[in-house]
């Protein structure tokens, strides 16, 4: 959950000094990345090699458990074979370091990893083809599959358990509604947290656990030439939403994402869940409850966006970017029904199946 002044400000020199203080590298380009609550910086040293400095927020600064874990985790999944980035020791053979800085706020905390720098674009800026779709889905539960199998003494520090962005904490919304003051979507939003209530809570028993990724965005997803005029996937980033969850959150998660970056968003849960369902076939509660829990991605996105609008309002127009489709498609979604939805969805992931 955003928190006023939480997000680091480092400046061009402050990273350049922290680089080199801690990693004894001198920076010829520093350039900034996008990132939601944390700074990312990508960094062209003198010496060999590219690199990503990563600067978490102060309040999940925090939780150096937390951090350990996600930081494990991308090296667990690095070592069975998927693109993670890893996180590089410091001089002093640390993961990560805990840093007090005065971003113009105050002296505050934030942890630094430098992480391995991925070739690739964001799969925001590619077509988001059929069959770009189904590697997503099929990467998304490729990775929760993997990360189930993690062993760390920390893994308890997952359960998160107020954790806002976690589908299972939907509820948690609530005291926010207030937020769209009267916004039609208003009624849109109480409607699906009723939905949550009365058919997702329920079924929940029968949802398979796993550790969530719990962010596979569009920025999060990187992506290369496949040499067929197609693209793969060449990176997975961001771990910083990483909590223990359920494998239909993951999948929901997904489709959500990447209906915001097509031109038909409705047409992408096919491809996804076919993917998906290639390497993890749904039970049946999974399977009735997916329509809800994408609105109910939706739903958070929109919601936390005008939150953080209320603590930034003089970053208006860049925190609404996202939400503004998000509106859109989550309307689309409402009026089209669950009925309808579900029947293209898996209707066009059974044809999907049958060709491969």
């Amino acid at each position: 959950m955003s928190v006023k002044h939480a997000t680091p400000n480092f400046s061009q020199s402050q990273v350049a000094e922290t680089v080199k203080r801690l990693f004894g590298l001198t920076a010829s380009e520093i350039s900034s990345l996008p990132s939601y609550d944390d700074q990312n910086f990508f960094i062209d040293p003198i010496e060999d090699g590219k690199y990503v400095l990563k600067i978490m927020n102060s309040e999940d600064s925090k939780n150096p458990a937390l951090i350990e874990v996600q930081t494990h985790a991308m090296s667990f999944l690095h070592q069975n074979g998927l693109p993670a980035q890893t996180a590089l020791p410091n001089i002093s053979g640390q993961l990560m370091s805990l840093e007090e800085i005065d971003c113009g706020y105050g002296s505050q905390k934030y942890m630094v990893r430098l992480l391995t720098y991925l070739p690739g674009t964001t799969i925001s800026k590619v077509p988001l083809t059929p069959q770009l779709l189904y590697e997503t889905g099929k990467m998304a539960a490729t990775m929760d599959t993997i990360l189930q199998e993690m062993v760390h003494p920390h893994l308890a520090v997952l359960e998160r358990e107020n954790f806002i962005w976690s589908l299972s904490n939907l509820p948690l919304l609530e005291p926010y509604i207030h937020l769209f003051d009267g916004n039609p979507l208003e009624k849109v939003v109480k409607s699906v947290l009723y939905q949550y209530k009365t058919s997702v809570t329920l079924k929940r028993c029968n949802f398979r656990k796993c550790i969530n990724h719990g962010d596979f965005n569009y920025l999060n997803v990187l992506v290369q030439p496949d040499g067929r005029d197609g693209h793969r996937i060449s990176g997975i980033l961001d771990f910083g939403d990483m909590h223990s969850g359920y494998y239909i959150h993951e999948l929901a998660i997904t489709i959500m994402y990447m209906m915001i970056e097509h031109p038909k968003p409705i047409e992408v849960g096919g491809p996804v869940l076919a993917g998906w369902e290639s390497f993890l076939p749904l039970n049946e509660a999974e399977k009735d409850c997916l329509y809800v829990l994408v609105l109910s991605r939706f739903c958070q996105a929109i919601v936390l966006s005008h939150y953080s609008v209320s603590l930034h309002p003089e970053n208006e127009e860049y925190l609404m970017i996202t939400s503004k489709n998000c509106v859109h498609i989550l309307s689309q979604l409402w009026e089209l029904g669950k009925e309808q939805v579900e029947k293209l969805w898996f209707q066009t992931a059974a044809q999907f199946s049958d060709k491969k």
